[in-house]
């Protein structure tokens, strides 16, 4: 098999746009950062690459198809689950993306790549300002609260929940001895935020509780 300078341009700019979207994901301190995001590029970009080469009179897509199947199962590796929350989405995302860009690159569609690599700058960076601004207006926090056993005090405290403005996304209970665990995934501006946890702490039957 015979080297051609293009390869290793089409590898050397794969090597560029895994490293700018993974910058962004090891500023951040994500699972997968600049050298993780440097190989899936490279990678997706070499496999294409050798797909073409190997193909001969067959499908040259049957190889660069299973680029997406091993993808993702890189990526679920990412997504973790913290009680009621989800994390790694985004950086799940990165690595699919991040793929695509190698895979653009290995059959020579370098604007389409850079265009894609440029928008992931936009909402990798970017973007987040917004989201931080729309978290100030509605934020989600998950409260565990041990209570005395007795069904009625969920019941009356979900009521003052109501009637503070939060909205309840999720919640679970647990008999913990002679007490409760009691799990409330809860989202509302901050003020209301306020009020429930300077409820919880005026409540006396509360004998624990954390956020």
């Amino acid at each position: 098999m015979e080297f051609y300078i293009e390869d290793l341009i089409k590898i050397l700019l794969s090597i560029a746009g895994g490293g700018l979207i993974g910058l962004e994901r090891e500023f951040r301190d994500k699972s997968a950062g600049f050298r993780t995001l440097i190989f899936i590029s490279a990678g997706a970009t070499l496999y294409t690459i050798l797909s073409e080469r190997l193909a001969g009179d067959n499908d040259p897509t049957r190889i660069a198809a299973n680029i997406v199947t091993g993808i993702g199962f890189l990526g679920a590796g990412a997504i973790l689950r913290e009680g009621f929350r989800i994390t790694g989405l985004t950086t799940a995302a990165a690595i699919w993306l991040t793929a695509a860009v190698g895979m653009a690159i290995g059959v020579g569609e370098y604007l389409t790549a850079g265009i894609v690599v440029a928008a992931a700058m936009v909402v990798l960076w970017i973007f987040p300002f917004f989201e931080f601004a729309i978290d100030r207006i509605r934020e989600e926090t998950t409260y565990e609260v041990v209570y005395p056993m007795g069904l009625e005090k969920i019941e009356t405290v979900e009521q003052e929940i109501r009637r503070i403005g939060l909205f309840i996304r999720n919640g679970q209970h647990i008999k913990q001895g002679n007490g409760m665990r009691c799990t409330w995934a809860l989202s509302g501006s901050p003020r209301k935020h306020e009020k429930f946890l300077r409820y919880l702490f005026e409540d006396k039957e509360v004998v624990e509780f954390s956020y």
